[in-house]
């Protein structure tokens, strides 16, 4: 039985997806994306699961995709490589968890684009991101995406026309990194903040997630009606009534979710 390309583990309401093909730098197969996708359709299914870290076995957290099958492929594989690739970072932004993802060594490219993707990102000192595509012909657009909504655009674009990777100080200055530790701190402080995140009520993460991604790419006017909603929705459920309750009595509270 061959080895799966992501591995998952669970500690204390924290789920944590590996990425496993160290070998080849955990490059984006069909295979391994295909993986990934059912393996958080599988957890947005599991309620004692609050919040997600996705990481990665060996020196990088991942090359991108696999140039060998992407010049292999006719254009209705390439159709559907790219579709497969999109599906999963939508399952990423559209999972009721919030992820985290632990990047060490590069993120390049469409790696570049899953971290990007994830709601958090926690970085080690030697971690780089790049989307090098405009270099071998093959323009970084789809890691575009996700890029230019976690930077400001003059940045995104700089990475997208140049190719230059930066390190993981400067990504955290332009806002595509969360947190910068040491390397060897790396898994322990990715975790710890993943149990910060899990302290809460998991029904309001998940509306508060949603939310806070539907109300972006609106118009303040719109955001404040989108957000009235969910603030309202958010108001009436058990957890909220239990959180402000014990709140207001001084003691911690007891979630339901």
């Amino acid at each position: 039985m061959s080895q799966p390309l992501v591995a998952c583990e669970q500690i204390d309401g924290v789920a944590i997806l590996t990425l496993c093909d160290s070998a080849r730098r955990n490059v984006l197969s069909r295979a391994m994306l295909a993986e990934l996708r059912d393996r958080l359709t599988e957890l947005s299914r599991e309620p004692q699961v609050k919040c997600i870290i996705l990481a990665a076995q060996g020196p990088a957290f991942s090359a991108g995709h696999d140039l060998r099958e992407v010049l292999a492929a006719s254009p209705e594989e390439l159709e559907s490589l790219f579709a497969l690739c999109t599906a999963t970072m939508e399952s990423i932004r559209t999972a009721s968890h919030p992820v985290i993802a632990q990047v060490q060594g590069i993120a390049t490219a469409s790696g570049c684009q899953l971290a990007a993707t994830c709601d958090l990102v926690v970085a080690a000192e030697d971690a780089s991101f790049a989307t090098p595509g405009v270099k071998i012909g093959l323009f970084c657009s789809t890691p575009a995406v996700a890029l230019s909504r976690a930077v400001g655009s003059k940045q995104a674009m700089e990475m997208l026309l140049t190719g230059q990777p930066i390190l993981a100080v400067e990504a955290q200055r332009i806002g595509l990194v969360n947190r910068v530790v040491p390397r060897d701190r790396l898994a322990a402080a990715t975790l710890e903040l993943a149990r910060q995140v899990a302290d809460a009520s998991g029904e309001t993460l998940a509306l508060g997630k949603r939310a806070f991604y539907q109300q972006l790419p609106l118009d303040r006017r719109q955001a404040y009606e989108l957000a009235e909603r969910a603030m309202i929705e958010n108001a009436q459920i058990a957890d909220a009534r239990e959180g402000m309750q014990s709140f207001l009595d001084k003691r911690p509270p007891k979630w339901q979710s």
